[in-house]
């Protein structure tokens, strides 16, 4: 990197080179796709434990019934690319870290290093990472989240180009995609152009430990550079300032007083949906899951199978706010509401509450859902009610 061809200005001879490779593609001289897939992403999720970092957690997540579905989504986004696989060599680890999805898809696979199967940790990703960077890959496309996306860039720093597929619980780093499909067409669309993108995009991430206990202390770790087009990557998470807490007790207003006795609310995790509980002067997990009923605490930080139970006697609505700065619905934060509750509870009983402020800094871009069911993925799309004052409201796009 540094060194710049003659009228090339802009390009250096390792991205020049990377653009002439699919107008004279050889048997070994093909673009190279680093691959990375964290099979434990993501999987604390739908049982409640807000992350799944450390093989303990891990392990507990399995004990609680979880299923692992970094791999689903990694296949998801490495399908968009299927086209190009005769011009494509994929550099991955073996196995659950990406030989497999790849191998199954078609692509000309080269695999690195050793993994211990069912046991993968933190040290294969870096590893992966260090390799595809000595083999000087054109793209890394990794399946994780935030903690995976720390890894890989104490790793490569900014010497090679990333993108997330986003796959774990809470992924407040700008380096993800929207959804696995969005990350397989960025990353089509580097890969191919003649004039790609990138811009820094930051890579966050929390303290679990504290995470779990209702404090949340994120912190920057740096930047990725990251395949730039604005409408398929999400942006980094903001918070709410001091100065919107009216706004906040407007819409709690709003929403205790359309509640109905006998019903269940399902309050998704945030610092808005919290505003109903203090409304109450009831208790409320931060970044868990809560039940409500007849304006009493039913149930607290709930996970997917208890949700189920509930609903399988009872009826409710949900109750969600925005990720600022990010827009997303569902598919951050919140997986126990999974696409088995909101079927099992009904789309029209979902109430989107927001103050005006998150809504603004979209600055027109749609309200997001990525449940990982795209078929429900789309039925939550379109025009919705989003509640942002007392009695007021305001209808909003919302995309997968």
């Amino acid at each position: 990197m540094g060194y710049y061809l003659a009228g090339f200005p802009e390009k250096s001879v390792r991205e020049f080179t990377r653009l002439i490779r699919f107008s004279n593609v050889t048997a070994v001289n093909k673009v190279k796709l680093g691959f990375i897939v964290n099979p434990v992403a993501g999987i604390g999720g739908r049982v409640g434990l807000k992350g799944s970092d450390g093989s303990d957690i891990h392990l507990k997540a399995l004990a609680l019934g979880a299923v692992p579905r970094a791999g689903v989504r990694a296949a998801q986004a490495l399908r968009k690319l299927e086209l190009l696989k005769d011009s494509i060599l994929v550099l991955t680890y073996p196995g659950e870290m990406g030989e497999n999805i790849a191998a199954s898809i078609g692509f000309d696979v080269k695999v690195l290093g050793a993994i211990k199967q069912g046991n993968t940790r933190a040290t294969d990703t870096i590893n992966a990472a260090r390799i595809m960077l000595e083999l000087d890959c054109d793209l890394i496309l990794f399946a994780g989240g935030d903690g995976t996306a720390r890894d890989i860039y104490n790793t490569v720093g900014q010497m090679v180009p990333v993108l997330g597929i986003p796959a774990g619980v809470k992924i407040h780093s700008a380096a993800f995609a929207r959804n696995p499909s969005s990350a397989g067409e960025i990353a089509h669309q580097f890969l191919t152009s003649s004039q790609p993108s990138i811009r820094d995009a930051e890579v966050m991430d929390i303290d679990e430990a504290l995470y779990r206990e209702g404090t949340l202390s994120s912190r920057l770790y740096g930047y990725l550079r990251v395949p730039f087009i604005k409408r398929y990557l999400q942006g980094v998470k903001t918070a709410i300032s001091p100065g919107e807490i009216t706004a906040l007790v407007d819409i709690a207003s709003e929403v205790v007083i359309s509640m109905k006795p006998d019903l269940l609310y399902l309050l998704a995790p945030g610092t808005t949906t919290r505003a109903v509980t203090t409304m109450l002067a009831l208790e409320k997990t931060l970044l868990g899951v809560d039940v409500i009923k007849n304006r009493e605490l039913l149930l607290s930080d709930a996970n997917e199978s208890q949700l189920l139970e509930l609903l399988e006697t009872q009826d409710g609505k949900i109750i969600v706010t925005p990720i600022g700065g990010q827009g997303f619905l569902f598919g951050r934060g919140n997986q126990q509401i999974s696409p088995h509750v909101i079927r099992k509870i009904g789309t029209d009983n979902i109430r989107i509450i927001s103050i005006p402020e998150k809504i603004f800094a979209l600055q027109g871009q749609p309200l997001l859902v990525d449940t990982g069911d795209t078929s429900l993925d789309e039925e939550l799309s379109g025009f919705k009610r989003v509640i942002t004052g007392s009695g007021e409201s305001i209808v909003y796009r919302v995309s997968t």
